[in-house]
């Protein structure tokens, strides 16, 4: 049984900044299409609340073979209002463990509400409650109010969801054009269960299967690699030398089948032969997922 934390939270979705012709404007679209994306990457998670940040967390073992994803928010951007409380005062967070589908179900009445507004509440177990204000056509309004089961996670486990730490890299690079690129992978998971993912210091990376009965690499050009790509990469490598990394490809098509976020900038990280680092950006979303090589 767990116990309900000292700490609370209560957080107010802005309502559009210009009133529409019609009374119909979602609040921020951000927060539904970020959980939407989560809601299609784990079947639970770790939100944890500061005062100035969401964050939602799976931790699970990249040792053991299982990914992991850091997805950050900003709640500045998101909320006209934001208000909580932590455990206590040297400790002023809360960690809830949640079913992200949950989460995305009720945030999608939102899409066209006046204000949403999200608490968490005891209501014979902890709940983040989500109250939905509808656009009426009277002057009394709709509220429609979504009760989500949580956990609440013990502070001597915060440790536990800490920011996933990243081995220094081979090669980085942006990433093509998600859509394109799952198109690919959907294509080439017909044929194999692993896929090969490489890339060099030349914007050059190359998605490739091998069987028995057949060899495909597909070929991506021209992508660039960030200005910081060649300083922190070793500095013996040659810039057309490919690191790699054999991965599931469920799990990276779970990942590219999942986008809501629609990043303006999308990186791939490589440690050859270990782990491939995925880095979704767009204005104060931040999304990290971590795929490990396999053997």
């Amino acid at each position: 049984m767990v116990a309900f934390p000292s700490g609370s939270v209560q957080v107010s979705a802005p309502p559009p900044e210009h009133p529409p012709p019609h009374p119909c404007s979602p609040p921020s679209a951000a927060v539904p299409g970020v959980s939407n994306t989560i809601s299609k990457l784990a079947k639970t998670c770790t939100l944890r609340l500061s005062p100035d940040k969401l964050y939602f967390i799976l931790s699970d073992k990249v040792a053991n073979g299982g990914v992991s994803m850091w997805c950050e928010l900003g709640q500045g951007n998101f909320f006209d209002e934001f208000q909580m409380e932590g455990v206590a005062a040297d400790h002023n967070e809360i960690y809830l463990e949640l079913t992200p589908e949950n989460l995305s179900r009720a945030l999608k009445t939102a899409q066209n509400a006046k204000t949403v507004k999200i608490k968490l509440t005891n209501k014979h177990c902890p709940c983040l409650t989500v109250a939905v204000e509808l656009p009426s056509l009277s002057s009394s309004s709709r509220i429609v109010t979504h009760d989500i089961p949580v956990g609440v996670i013990p502070r001597k486990l915060w440790t536990d969801f800490r920011e996933p730490t990243v081995p220094d890299f081979d090669v980085s690079i942006y990433l093509p054009v998600l859509k394109t690129m799952k198109s690919v992978v959907e294509r080439m998971k017909n044929l194999s269960s692993h896929v090969v993912i490489e890339a060099n210091l030349k914007g050059e990376m190359n998605l490739k299967i091998e069987t028995d009965l057949v060899c495909i690499t597909t070929h991506f050009k021209d992508l660039g690699n960030p200005p910081w790509a060649s300083e922190d990469a070793s500095q013996d490598r040659d810039s057309e030398n490919m690191a790699e990394a054999r991965i599931d490809i469920k799990k990276l098509l779970q990942f590219l089948a999942g986008q809501q976020v629609n990043p303006t900038k999308a990186l791939c990280n490589i440690v050859h032969n270990r782990i491939v680092h995925f880095i979704l950006l767009h204005e104060d979303v931040s999304l990290q997922y971590f795929i490990p090589a396999l053997s």
